[in-house]
């Protein structure tokens, strides 16, 4: 009887795994092997002949938290299990995967991954020359490579992202911890360039981050597509999220409304936080993320939110009346920033600087200004502040982070880069903080505005807002108090 109850047990434990095995450990299916192949050529071509490559993939989680790679990683090779390593040996141009000894109890969680037992598969999957254990990194493993030692080792000394993370973030708190008198801990990118100075002291090492930077900044048509539909379920959340706004809600319940539109098209994760603020103290703090304040009628709504998609995020933000009808000064002020927006985007193009852009829109709202009566005399100082300065229009690339990591700025603009464009009002008078931000990439005519089907003109918010979301067909419980 005791039996029967185990075998019992067993079957409602077990039953689905072994009914429905998974066959093949997961792989991603959005990049094919040739194009890892053609990231680790220009590798190879920055490096030199005489050096080599060396990434850390990302330790296994230490919570039920959903484990994903870093993004330095997976551009690199597309491999999410974790502990694994890539040598890229410009000695030789190959290139080898390390993967860990399978791990049935990380297994039996999170379903069958990649390891050093599936190295015939690896490598099919991949187009690495070699897959071995990470067993083979052990005692002299550099200089027993075919051609012995490398004379110089490229690795990251910049801190590898994760899930809602970017390298300024990683590195200011990576700061506070260096800096807390009783935790002082090296960051584990820091831990691993001191382990390859300590046992490798004849190689130099230096840092690979400027040159992955590079490779990054301009996107491919594979990873532009994947960037097109974060943007598309961002697009898609924010605007649920305007149907969904009533007096009386509350700033989560509209972040909710969002995340249903990511989980139910795809997106398991959050590209980063959502920034959902509705009245003028939580505006004013441009990075605002308790979201539990009420909705009240008169306030605006500021929702800057987007998923990460495959590894791949956006960044959009939009403003919107709490009681579906814009006052007097929303519509002066998001009006300006609206058309500034507009001149900016229609005058991005390859081959031109971000200042050049500028310069370009700075001349042409001067028939705005001619044509606008402000209402009071701050409101005209913001505008012209804006304009003079950009306000950050020319804001951060975007890509596998939400601030993503390669330059754009400094030379002309190139086709396949990827940023947000994000011009920003401020009246520090009245506290009053008001923008637009989509996300574009620049093509061989002009730009891709991703985000370009969500309402901006005022009326067209308005008319949404005015309509009805998931919160009034399927009704939060009521809050207790």
């Amino acid at each position: 009887m005791r039996t029967r109850r185990w075998w019992v047990l067993a079957l409602v434990l077990f039953g689905p795994r072994l009914a429905f095995p998974q066959d093949s450990p997961w792989y991603q299916s959005d990049f094919p092997p040739d194009e890892y192949k053609t990231r680790w050529e220009k590798v190879f071509k920055k490096v030199g002949n005489d050096a080599a490559v060396i990434v850390q993939g990302a330790p296994q989680t230490n919570g039920f938290i959903v484990p994903r790679q870093t993004n330095e990683f997976y551009y690199l090779c597309g491999v999410e299990t974790p502990h694994s390593y890539l040598l890229l040996d410009g000695r030789r141009r190959k290139v080898t995967l390390y993967l860990p000894s399978r791990n049935l109890r990380l297994e039996s969680a999170e379903g069958k991954i990649l390891s050093a037992a599936d190295a015939d598969l690896a490598k099919r999957l991949t187009g690495v020359d070699e897959v071995l254990s990470t067993d083979a990194m052990r005692g002299d493993w550099l200089g027993s490579l075919p051609g012995g030692l490398p004379h110089i080792i490229y690795t990251l000394f910049s801190p590898a992202e994760g899930a809602a993370q970017s390298r300024y973030e990683l590195l200011s708190a990576n700061a506070s911890l260096a800096f807390d008198y009783w935790d002082g801990r090296l960051p584990r990118e820091g831990r691993f360039v001191e382990l390859l100075r300590t046992r490798y002291p004849r190689t130099t090492i230096l840092d690979f981050t400027p040159i992955l930077d590079e490779l990054r900044g301009v996107k491919s048509p594979r990873e532009i597509a994947l960037i097109r539909r974060a943007s598309q379920l961002a697009g898609w959340g924010i605007m649920e999220a305007m149907r969904s706004t009533r007096p009386g809600l509350y700033e989560y319940q509209l972040d909710a409304a969002a995340r249903y539109v990511f989980l139910v098209n795809g997106a398991r994760l959050e590209g980063y936080r959502s920034i959902t603020a509705s009245g003028i103290p939580h505006i004013w703090n441009m990075h605002y993320f308790r979201n539990m304040g009420e909705l009240k009628d008169g306030d605006l709504v500021l929702m800057d939110y987007a998923p990460d998609y495959h590894y791949y995020v956006s960044d959009v933000a939009r403003m919107w009346p709490v009681n579906g009808t814009f006052s007097k000064w929303q519509r002066e002020l998001l009006g300006f920033v609206l058309e500034y927006r507009n001149a900016i985007l229609n005058r991005i193009r390859p081959g031109v600087s971000p200042a050049q852009v500028m310069d370009e829109a700075k001349a042409a709202m001067e028939k705005v200004f001619a044509a606008t009566t402000f209402s009071k005399p701050a409101y005209e100082r913001a505008a012209r502040k804006l304009v003079s300065t950009g306000g950050g229009v020319f804001s951060h690339p975007v890509g596998m982070a939400v601030h993503d990591d390669g330059s754009y700025e400094e030379g002309p603009l190139r086709a396949g880069q990827v940023f947000a464009v994000d011009p920003q009002l401020r009246v520090p008078e009245e506290n009053l903080y008001v923008r637009y931000e989509d996300t574009v990439v620049v093509t061989e005519e002009g730009i891709e505005n991703f985000t370009d089907f969500v309402p901006s003109e005022l009326d067209e918010i308005e008319k949404l807002v005015k309509g009805e979301g998931v919160l009034q067909k399927c009704p939060p419980l009521p809050r207790q108090r």
